[in-house]
């Protein structure tokens, strides 16, 4: 048998051209139950969409950009692969492109903005402001990701970090702990990703009566687990005492546990440790992770479907979607 076309898959199916065009698109509209049926003669058939006559048809490249500071850290390969795989299940395929978190990369992407090559963009900013994202946007459809404040025409897709901040710290908070420190912000040039996180912690501080302390906010030079094992092993050497440290990412905690352990401090006997970001290692660390974990389906999924919604032609304000987390409660914060 020849090369099967969509014409052969409407016939197989009994429906019209354009019904699976809709289905191959992963068009919102087509019913489950025609999805179902389209999707059995694709499968019986063996058929496989044409890409170049769709991009011919289209003048689409179905090619999306995931723009964001650095794959090596843990969260970014994360969001990557849920990102790539929500991004085939509406026919688009992502292509990564890294910043390092500077503002010359930042900047350097969103003039950029792939040539051409890509139909619409996701962008987790690290550095830029709202005002210098409104001042170097172009056409190309874009949906932002995190903490940092969006123009009011740009998309946004978030979790509520001082929620989030604020929930792990209560968790912690409630099993008796009350010498409570922060682990891993920046020593220079605070985040905004890091100013929320510390600002949901201290109003669990202060929910509970107790007096935020700033000679416990244990800050970092870099975003790593080897800087929180330096920063930690500093703390405790100078003498300092604490019963649980609440960590702004996973990173930052698995630094904790090393410098905690090296000095015969058991967690979570004698300290508590939280993480955030329940990336795949939190759960086989020793002991495991109890961490905020943000619901990364439910971010790709609504930001894929604006931007896919961009693209088509929607031109309506930014709109702003605050997606679920939960504390995954572990070993290191029982």
């Amino acid at each position: 048998m020849g090369r099967v076309r969509l014409q052969d898959v409407a016939e197989h199916a009994g429906v019209s051209m354009k019904t699976v065009s809709n289905v191959v698109r992963q068009a919102p509209h087509v019913s489950e139950r025609m999805r179902e049926r389209v999707q059995k003669a694709i499968d019986e058939l063996g058929y496989k969409p044409n890409m170049m006559g769709r991009r011919l048809a289209t003048g689409r490249t179905f090619l999306v950009a995931l723009g964001f500071a650095d794959v090596g850290l843990p969260y970014f390969a994360e969001l990557s692969r849920v990102v790539s795989r929500v991004a085939l299940r509406h026919g688009y395929r992502v292509l990564l492109e890294e910043t390092d978190a500077t503002l010359d990369g930042e900047r350097a992407l969103m003039a950029s903005s792939e040539a051409g090559i890509v139909d619409g963009m996701l962008f987790q900013p690290s550095v830029m402001s709202s005002t210098e994202i409104a001042r170097h946007r172009t056409e190309l459809p874009l949906v932002l990701l995190g903490e940092t404040a969006a123009p009011l025409t740009i998309d946004r897709v978030m979790i509520d970090n001082v929620a989030a901040a604020r929930d792990v710290t209560r968790h912690v908070v409630a099993t008796g702990r009350r010498r409570v420190g922060f682990v891993g912000h920046e020593r220079s040039g605070l985040s905004e990703t890091s100013r929320q996180r510390i600002a949901g912690y201290q109003q669990a501080l202060e929910d509970a009566g107790l007096t935020p302390d700033p000679g416990l906010l244990i800050a970092t030079e870099e975003i790593s687990a080897a800087g929180a094992v330096r920063a930690v092993g500093e703390m405790l050497d100078a003498g300092l005492e604490v019963d649980a440290l609440v960590c702004r990412d996973d990173l930052a905690a698995i630094g904790t546990l090393r410098a905690l352990h090296e000095r015969g401090i058991r967690v979570p006997d004698d300290v508590a440790v939280t993480g955030w970001d329940d990336i795949r290692l939190s759960a086989v660390t020793y002991p495991s992770l109890t961490t905020v974990s943000p619901d990364l389906d439910t971010l790709a999924e609504r930001a894929l479907t604006m931007l896919l919604e961009r693209i088509d032609g929607f031109e309506g304000m930014g709109r702003h979607v605050v997606v679920p987390h939960r504390v995954v409660v572990r070993e290191s914060a029982p």
